[in-house]
C-alpha cells in the first residue's frame, strides 16, 4: 500500500535507523561535509555509488540495491532480522486516514508477526486492559469482506476512526465496533458502505511502566 521511499527518505531512513544527525552521518561515512546529502535532501542529486558504498561500508545490514533503487527492503537479511515495518510516531485514530501523506519515524524489526503495512502509536482508552494507552500496533490494510469477527482492526468510516473488535450486528449490512473497557465505552455500529477503510492489528507492541 505505500509508495517507494525518493532517494532523500531513503537516506534520511538510515540517519534515523542509526540514531545520527545528518552532519555527523556524513562524517561518519566519510564525506567532507553534509552538503553532499543535502543536494541529495533537495532533489539535486541522487545516491551516487560512491555514497552507496560508503554507507554500507559503514552499515553492512543495509541493502545497497534498496538503497539506490528503493527496491525491496532497507536490511540485506530480512530473513534473519525480520520484515521492515515504517513506524509513525502518531495517534493511530488521529492519523491512519492521512498515512500516504506521512514519512515513517523509524522503521521496526520484529520477529514474524506476518505481513504488516504499517506501526502506530494507539493512545485512546476505549479497548482498556486489551490495547493499554501507549501500545505500538502492527497494521495491516484488509478488504472488507476479509474482516474476522471478534479481531481487533482500526476502522475508518466517513465520521468516526476507530480501533476496536469488529463483530457483526444483529442488522444485516451492519457491524457492531466493540470496546475493550465495556464499562466506560458503549459500542458503537456503523453500516458496512460506511467504511471508507480497515485494518487488521496483527501484533501489539505493550510496553509495561
Amino acid at each position: 500500500m505505500r509508495e517507494k521511499q525518493n532517494n532523500w527518505q531513503r537516506i534520511e531512513a538510515v540517519i534515523k535507523w542509526a540514531n545520527m544527525t545528518t552532519n555527523y552521518f556524513a562524517r561518519y561515512i566519510g564525506l567532507a561535509r553534509g552538503e553532499n546529502l543535502y543536494q541529495i535532501k533537495r532533489g539535486n542529486n541522487g545516491i551516487s555509488l560512491d555514497v552507496a558504498d560508503r554507507i554500507v561500508a559503514k552499515f553492512p545490514q543495509v541493502d545497497k540495491l534498496w538503497l539506490l533503487t528503493g527496491e525491496g527492503q532497507m536490511f540485506a537479511d530480512v530473513r534473519s532480522r525480520g520484515a521492515q515495518i515504517p513506524f509513525y510516531d502518531v495517534d493511530v485514530e488521529q492519523q491512519i486516514v492521512g498515512v500516504a501523506h506521512l514519512t515513517a519515524d523509524s522503521y521496526l524489526v520484529a520477529a514474524p508477526v506476518g505481513e504488516c503495512d504499517l506501526a502506530m502509536v494507539y493512545t485512546g482508552r476505549a479497548m482498556g486492559s486489551l490495547v493499554p494507552p501507549g501500545t505500538v500496533v502492527l497494521l495491516k490494510a484488509v478488504e472488507r469482506e476479509a474482516i474476522i469477527p471478534g479481531e481487533e482492526y482500526v476502522v475508518v468510516c466517513r465520521k468516526i476512526v476507530t480501533l476496536r473488535v469488529v463483530r457483526a450486528a444483529e442488522t444485516k449490512g451492519k457491524y457492531r465496533l466493540v470496546a475493550g473497557n465495556r464499562d466506560d465505552f458503549d459500542d458503537i455500529v456503523v453500516d458496512a458502505g460506511d467504511i471508507v477503510s480497515i485494518y487488521k492489528v496483527k501484533g501489539k507492541l505493550i510496553v509495561n511502566s
